[in-house]
């Protein structure tokens, strides 16, 4: 339990540091999950503060609720499909800043908008830095439904331990009504970027929670405070 209280101080740290980086008149992607929540709250104190911005397209139908509840102006990628700034959480960020997401389940929407963004941060708590990924967290792949079978044996013939994302006794569905499969690899992911291109030439798969060579910049919170750290080109 102290773990997870001093975890939330961490990512509440890192969160009102992302949000600082948001500046007047920006159009920002908003990330999901409990560190990207953070940031979300931030926002908002600053827009009550007088920051004035054009608005925000929300990677979830959870970040939308949230937001808007708090009253942040949202848009979308149609009026907006350039954005200038997004910010978003991970569950596992290497040396590289290649990510592991998807935990929450909207890692096909995240990546759109981290893909729109002239500049993604990602954010996070020491205990997201990996030297390899795939160590601890499984990673998840966005599916269509009717492939779900077919496509689990193609992973499983490389190497993963997949499972079927439940909520309750119900298969999961994503905000787009897809499925998700939770892969284990009992060596890691030793070359991110090929697993990707590789799951991603299985017909059915829609996405995977690899997001390789598209943060700019990480803003990890620890017990020393909030370090930034910087993709390397």
């Amino acid at each position: 339990m102290q773990h997870n209280i001093q975890q939330d101080t961490w990512k509440q740290m890192v969160g009102e540091e992302a949000a600082k980086l948001i500046e007047e008149g920006m159009v920002v992607g908003l990330g999901s999950g409990s560190t990207a929540t953070f940031m979300i709250y931030a926002l908002a104190r600053r827009i009550q503060n007088g920051l004035s911005i054009v608005g925000a397209v929300p990677t979830s139908q959870a970040t939308k609720q949230l937001a808007s509840s708090l009253g942040i102006p949202l848009t979308n990628l149609d009026t907006y499909p350039e954005l200038d700034l997004d910010i978003d959480g991970a569950d596992e960020i290497d040396e590289q800043l290649n990510l592991i997401k998807g935990g929450g389940g909207a890692l096909l929407r995240e990546k759109i908008v981290a893909s729109c963004s002239k500049r993604f941060i990602v954010i996070g708590d020491v205990t997201k830095q990996v030297t390899q990924l795939g160590n601890k967290f499984p990673l998840p792949i966005e599916v269509i439904s009717f492939a779900a079978t077919p496509v689990s044996r193609r992973l499983e013939a490389l190497g993963a331990l997949v499972q079927v994302r439940q909520l309750g006794n119900q298969v999961y569905l994503t905000d787009n009504g897809n499925m998700i499969l939770d892969c284990s690899f009992p060596n890691g992911i030793a070359d991110p970027e090929h697993a990707h291109t590789l799951i991603r030439s299985i017909v059915g798969v829609v996405e995977t929670g690899l997001f390789i060579n598209m943060a700019d910049q990480a803003i990890i919170g620890g017990p020393g405070g909030v370090t930034h750290r910087r993709r390397l080109r």
